[in-house]
Parts: C-alpha cells; sequence; structure tokens
C-alpha cells in the first residue's frame, strides 16, 4: 500500500467523525472535548499549506454494557486521535467507576491487542467501541472481590502527571512571558521559559492544569506554536508528595542562554542542551531541533 499524505489522514479522520456524530447526536453518547483542535484538523484538510496540527482531535463515546446481573454498566472511551491515524491506532482510554485499577488496565490492555491485531490502517473508532460494548462487561468480575470490601478501594482516584513541551518560533513580548509565569504559578506548574528564537516553554504539574495553561497560552498571537512532546505519568492516589516526586524542576522560571547573532536574540542552544541534560531531559533537545545535542 502506498503511503498515505497527511492530507488524506485528515480527511479520513473528519469523516469518521462525522459518521460518529450522526450515529450518535447526544451529547451523553458521543462528544468532541477539543473544538478548537477539531477546527484546525478541518482547516488543514481542506488547505495543503495550512500550518502542522498543534493538537490532536479528542473526543468521549460513552457505552453502555449488560453486566451479568442484568443491570447495565457504563463505560467511557476517552480517545484521541494522533495525527497520522489511521496509519498509527487510536489513544483509547476505557474507564468506569465498576472497575478496579487492575481491571481497568486489563481491559485497556486487551483492548490495544485487539486493535493491534484487527485495525492497522483502517478507521476503527467503531470496531472499537464494539469491542467495548461486548468484551468490557466481563472485566467487572475478573478477580477475587476482595479489591471491594477495602472500602473506597475501588474509588481511587487516578491522578496524571503532564510536562509539557511547548515550541514557538520566538518569544519577545514581555507581556507574554509575564503571562507565561504568572499562569504557571497561579495553576501550580514547574518549568521552564526561554525567551528568544526559538522560544521554549516547559511546563509540569496535574495534567488539568497543564492543559488549562496549554489553552490560555495558544490564544494568544503567535508566529508559530505548538506542543513538540507530551508526557503523561498516571500516579495511582495522587497525593501531594507523589505530584512533587514527579517534577523535574522546582518553579517556573524564566532561563536566558546567552545570546549571540546580529540581534543578540539567538540563544546559545549548547547552553540549553547542558540545561536539560542536567535535568535529566537531554532527549528532548533532539526532539526540538531535531538533532543530537553535545
Amino acid at each position: 500500500t502506498t503511503e498515505m499524505t497527511n492530507q488524506e489522514e485528515a480527511e479520513i479522520q473528519i469523516s469518521e467523525l462525522d459518521l460518529l456524530s450522526s450515529m450518535f447526536p447526544y451529547e451523553e453518547e458521543f462528544a468532541v472535548t477539543d473544538h478548537l483542535a477539531l477546527a484546525e484538523l478541518k482547516h488543514y484538510a481542506e488547505n495543503e499549506s495550512a500550518e502542522v496540527l498543534s493538537s490532536k482531535v479528542q473526543f468521549i463515546l460513552n457505552v453502555k454494557a449488560e453486566v451479568p446481573n442484568a443491570s447495565m454498566a457504563e463505560f467511557s472511551m476517552a480517545c484521541a486521535l494522533p495525527f497520522k491515524y489511521p496509519t498509527v491506532l487510536p489513544e483509547i482510554t476505557v474507564r468506569s467507576s465498576l472497575l478496579s485499577r487492575s481491571q481497568q488496565i486489563h481491559l485497556n490492555s486487551d483492548l490495544k491487542t485487539y486493535l493491534m491485531q484487527n485495525c492497522s490502517g483502517e478507521p476503527c473508532m467503531l470496531s472499537a467501541r464494539e469491542w467495548v460494548k461486548d468484551h468490557a462487561a466481563a472485566y467487572i468480575d475478573k478477580e477475587p472481590s476482595s479489591s471491594m470490601t477495602t472500602s473506597g478501594a475501588v474509588q481511587s482516584e487516578v491522578t496524571t502527571f503532564t510536562r509539557l513541551w511547548i515550541y514557538s518560533h520566538h518569544i519577545y513580548n514581555k507581556q507574554k512571558r509575564k503571562n507565561i509565569i504568572d499562569w504557571a504559578k497561579e495553576l501550580s506548574l514547574s518549568g521552564f521559559c526561554m525567551p528568544g528564537k526559538p522560544g521554549v516553554v516547559c511546563v509540569e504539574g496535574l495534567q488539568s492544569n497543564c492543559e488549562e495553561f496549554w489553552s490560555r497560552v495558544r490564544r494568544l498571537t503567535w508566529k508559530r506554536i505548538l506542543i513538540r512532546h507530551r508526557e503523561d505519568v498516571s500516579l495511582e492516589g495522587g497525593g501531594h508528595a507523589e505530584i512533587q516526586n514527579q517534577r523535574k524542576f522546582s518553579t517556573l522560571e524564566e532561563k536566558c542562554f546567552e545570546a549571540h547573532g546580529a540581534r543578540g536574540d539567538r540563544m546559545n542552544l549548547g547552553q540549553l542542551y547542558h540545561f536539560l541534560e542536567e535535568k535529566g531531559c537531554a532527549d528532548i533537545f533532539q526532539m526540538y531541533f531535531g538533532v543530537e545535542g553535545h
């Protein structure tokens, strides 16, 4: 098979989303959670020259399935379509209040295996939904019910710690730089901001706070800004100590590495590399600049 172009992939994603919304017209069955990403995707499909997409389309599919004792269980599928979907598999996490943590892991791992075996290169959201409808309920009883007796164990909330690596064509504007630092503080995010050209921002903290930060930052006017890389870690319990433990930076500060170039605006990338290396993030350098640091 010839490789699909990004344009074709975008068009397939849009037609699959249209199909889902016509089959499941109600919000409680199917809901796109990132409308900005969807608008970008549509724009991209229609304009060959459009900017590279900055975030994946995300949506929720809710499925009701019958459980053995004749009641109905609700399962929620949190889905994201990578830019190369359907060439690569969709990202799907199935959750339900009736599943323990280990049942949920087991279910999601089996769903992924099913998709890997049956769905490469073809749109597969409907078959994933069917699979969940047919199989998910069986996972509710897949282990001794001892976990049910420790009260609240099933309810233990899983917190996600996120680190976003944001790339901008340049960051000079003083107000934007102030916003970045103020918003990070307000949302308890740590990391750093490297102004100049290119501009690099890293924020880390609770997933919802990182997403709020990104949605504010991207609304400002930029020549170009995108998330270059994203790291998500699930924390059982997600207490303050566990979150602090994941952090690689203590606060969010602006890092200026001695500049060079005619305007003195080119940041010294060698210094940035050593800074990232100290923080145990050297591999990120290559994602940003496509070269090995040294």
